[in-house]
């Protein structure tokens, strides 16, 4: 093979594996739509109230990170609960809500209705907008 081709291969690959890391990186930690609804009991969500569920494993690294964001949020508002799920004891809870990374974060409403998933971690200001747009929260200020 010429030494050209070889090269011209090679940054073909590098563009490829900056684009797929852009879209990537792009796409982590945002919004999605919600659908669905949980079990309030599988999750140890208090039926009637609003709440963060982070799903993690004991092995994820941005878990931490995120949960003291969390955390954070929860802090701020009482009528919100965080609920932390770990993947690692409940492999069941991942297949039945479609869990393909951690860590992943539900806004879940009072009526157990997934309002939003966030896939990787979320910025604070994507988390405090969902939670904003919550009549119930609304009429609670």
């Amino acid at each position: 093979m010429p030494l050209s081709t070889a090269l011209l291969m090679a940054a073909g690959l590098v563009i490829v594996a900056a684009v797929a890391g852009i879209t990537w990186q792009a796409r982590d930690g945002r919004r999605r739509r919600g659908g669905g609804t949980v079990d309030v009991r599988d999750l140890g969500v208090v039926p009637g109230r609003v709440a963060l569920v982070q799903f993690g494993t004991e092995t994820c690294a941005r878990c931490p990170q995120v949960r003291r964001m969390l955390r954070s949020v929860v802090a701020t508002r009482s009528r919100i609960e965080l609920i932390e799920v770990d993947l690692t004891h409940r492999p069941d809870l991942a297949r039945r809500y479609q869990v393909l990374t951690t860590p992943t974060t539900f806004l879940v409403g009072a009526d157990a209705t997934v309002l939003a998933r966030f896939h990787g971690a979320p910025r604070r200001d994507h988390v405090e907008e969902a939670l904003a747009e919550l009549p119930a929260l609304q009429e609670a200020r």
